[in-house]
């Protein structure tokens, strides 16, 4: 990721919500904030809910535990629906506005756009590239890029500089044909983690959160937002 730098988005549910209004997405499903992972805290949170955001850092740990699995799914192969729309990360720090893309273009029979919606043109026109295209695509995308500009300002926490190395990283799960993928971008495709289903995707897609957590118990900067109907 050479090319272009965006300043990092906050895992901030007001900032996303206020980010997806603006490219034109009906507030019909709002992101919140999921402050635990247990079955009480879980009871808290709206349904239903069609995508998790998880931000968490990307340690050493992390690291090599990605390429044992890149390596592994390879080597082994996996099923992954043709229908789940993917894209790769080229933009430095983009990875909150690509967590958004992959929550709102694998839910777009939930999700209702204005007639204009510059996010929906986008889903439309990249639809068929492949990730690397889409990828190619996001970056000649001035209305997206312009509107995460603003709201990477818009957070509680000051924007840190363009240069300023960002260790924390945003993916996206959601719930494609009753299957549960985990979506980012540094990644050269989707990681399929099994069955899923509309009722047990909240608990399903915060089971694979905890394996982020265990993996690096000293770690506290892990954050889930949910994506709930309003």
């Amino acid at each position: 990721m050479n090319g272009q730098r965006w300043l990092p988005l906050e895992a901030n549910p007001d900032v996303m919500n206020q980010f997806l209004r603006q490219l034109g997405l009906l507030p019909t499903w709002q992101f919140g904030d999921v402050y635990g992972m247990d079955p009480e805290l879980l009871s808290m949170v709206p349904r239903p809910v069609c995508a998790v955001l998880l931000l968490f850092p990307v340690t050493e740990k992390y690291e090599s535990f990605r390429l044992e699995e890149e390596a592994k799914i390879k080597a082994q192969g996996q099923e992954v629906s043709p229908d789940v729309y993917f894209m790769k990360q080229t933009i430095g720090n983009a990875c909150g506005t690509i967590g958004l893309i992959h929550a709102v273009a694998n839910n777009q029979e939930h999700l209702e756009f204005e007639a204009d919606s510059p996010l929906k043109m986008f889903l439309v026109q990249s639809t068929k590239l492949s990730p690397e295209n889409k990828a190619t695509f996001l970056e000649k995308d001035e209305s997206i890029r312009v509107t995460h500009e603003s709201s990477a300002q818009e957070g509680q926490t000051e924007a840190p500089s363009l240069d300023e190395k960002v260790d924390l990283h945003f993916i996206a799960f959601v719930n494609v044909g009753g299957h549960l993928y985990e979506l980012d971008g540094r990644k050269p495709f989707p990681i399929a983690h099994g069955k899923t289903s509309e009722v047990r995707f909240l608990e399903d897609a915060t089971e694979v959160c905890k394996t982020f957590m265990a993996r690096d118990p000293q770690e506290l900067r892990f954050t889930v937002v949910a994506l709930s109907k309003a």
